[in-house]
């Protein structure tokens, strides 16, 4: 039997997360059908979960909540028909889906019923993908077959003591929770890239509420809302925080609030959501320097793209896409990182991201930060991959490879005949930078709309954004791209 204090945790999160007094519940007096292994004996209320809609800063949302003390919070036939029918509703209203699980996996004594609904359960994230937001928040355990719909969900969400897995960690050859949780919040942030946003219980609810009010709804919704800020606001000594670009961001943004996603993931790759003269904004920005609280480096990455970083990203723009949200890029890249692990994935992962942008029919924005050299810049949304506009700051750096090493393949010969090499090599180098890979020169053959000063680009961005806010844009009729 459920226990009180179980129901009322279940409950307790969806009142947690919806506007006070919000939330009305549907199917409430569903329960099991099934008969076999003395179930008819025990009291199954709601099936373990409770499903229904409510209000998130008045918008409106469909929400389910399992309930452990359930069989385990298993996933029985009724279970998951419940769920169904809030997607059914979901698609039908246009609104988003949030989870809110605490389950052990597939109930085993309803067997092939439960198997057959679990699917269906698939069936409808599938077909919501794309058309309405999808968040999973994990806040105790997601096991086996629930860990396929949190990751069929856009956005995953994992409290500190959430476990989500498909194999448990003890089952796998070698491995102990003890030597290496696979299944926790901090493995799944980290080192699989599944969990978007990590933190307490009260956390992940506050940051669900805080990625809803920036969403749109729906594929048909923009999501915009009233600015208070000055949309010219200079942003004093923004090229001081050039490295750290998760800061960059957040003195871009309205009101400096930006939301990070994945951020202990591919940290060389910052993504997540800006208001930007009130209109909601995805950025994918390279970093080569984490900050701590305190103003101290904390972490350097190299500039250069990792196999990781472009996964991420691409994922980001391809939602971002999907629910026409403008994108902005800030790019500072030298290349792709050459190790042996990156190399196991970097042409396919970079070919993921070149894709994802130029497939991107939504307003697209770069601002080259720092450097943009050889292809790592066309993957990360040059003006021939599909950038509407493309700024530069005055000092950043575009074109095939750093201008000593270009220097000393062009000019081998000359080299190896000059007294003074290096004095060569210094006025060769010049020479080249000026013709060849700064933002002037770039700008001169028309890869550059504009070079900008740091301090005004916030005004700029916006600016191109206004401009770009009718953009349409058709593609070749085909069924779907395969990369």
């Amino acid at each position: 039997m459920m226990s009180n204090l179980a129901k009322k945790s279940a409950m307790a999160r969806i009142q947690a997360l919806v506007d006070d007094k919000s939330f009305v519940e549907i199917g409430g007096l569903v329960t099991a059908r099934a008969t076999d292994f003395n179930l008819k004996e025990k009291q199954l209320p709601s099936d373990g979960v409770i499903t229904g809609y409510g209000l998130i800063d008045n918008r409106f949302v469909y929400v389910y909540s399992q309930d452990a003390s359930v069989l385990g919070g298993t996933v029985g036939e009724m279970h998951a028909k419940k769920i169904t029918r809030i997607y059914d509703l979901a698609m039908k209203m246009g609104a988003p889906v949030i989870a809110l699980v605490d389950c052990a996996g597939l109930r085993l004594e309803e067997a092939t019923d439960a198997l057959q609904a679990f699917g269906e359960v698939y069936s409808r994230q599938v077909m919501a993908s794309g058309v309405i937001p999808q968040i999973t928040a994990v806040f105790g355990t997601c096991g086996g077959g629930m860990g396929i719909a949190a990751s069929l969900s856009d956005f995953t969400f994992m409290s500190e003591e959430g476990k989500l897995f498909i194999n448990a960690p003890n089952t796998l050859d070698g491995n102990r929770v003890e030597k290496c949780d696979t299944a926790s919040s901090a493995y799944q942030a980290s080192v699989t890239g599944m969990a978007d946003f990590t933190g307490t219980e009260e956390e992940v609810l506050a940051g669900i509420r805080q990625l809803i009010s920036v969403l749109p709804v729906n594929q048909d919704d923009f999501a915009e809302s009233d600015c208070t800020d000055d949309i010219n606001r200079v942003c004093q000594n923004l090229a001081n925080y050039a490295e750290d670009t998760a800061l960059v961001l957040t003195q871009l943004s309205d009101s400096g609030v930006f939301f990070e996603l994945k951020k202990d993931y591919g940290k060389d790759m910052v993504t997540g959501f800006m208001k930007l003269d009130g209109i909601t904004v995805g950025a994918v920005a390279n970093r080569t320097v984490c900050y701590d609280t305190e103003g101290n480096v904390a972490e350097e990455f190299p500039r250069m793209l990792t196999a990781e970083g472009c996964e991420k990203a691409a994922e980001f723009v391809n939602f971002c896409d999907s629910f026409n949200i403008p994108v902005l890029t800030l790019t500072n890249t030298a290349g792709f990182q050459a190790t042996v692990e990156n190399e196991k994935r970097m042409a396919k992962a970079a070919a993921k991201l070149t894709y994802a942008f130029a497939n991107a029919t939504v307003a697209k924005i770069n601002v080259v930060i720092g450097q943009a050299m050889g292809n790592a810049y066309n993957v990360m949304n040059s003006k021939a991959c599909g950038a509407d506009i493309v700024y530069a700051w005055p000092d950043a750096k575009i074109g095939t490879m750093d201008s000593e090493a270009a220097v000393r393949i062009i000019y081998a010969e000359e080299i190896k005949n000059v007294q003074q090499a290096q004095d060569f090599i210094n006025e060769k180098k010049a020479e080249y930078e000026a013709l060849q890979t700064s933002a002037a020169s770039a700008a001169a053959r028309g890869y550059v709309d504009c070079i900008i000063q740091p301090e005004d680009t916030r005004k700029y961005v916006i600016g191109a954004l206004e401009m770009l806010y009718t953009k349409k844009e058709e593609r070749p009729s085909k069924k779907h791209g395969i990369v």
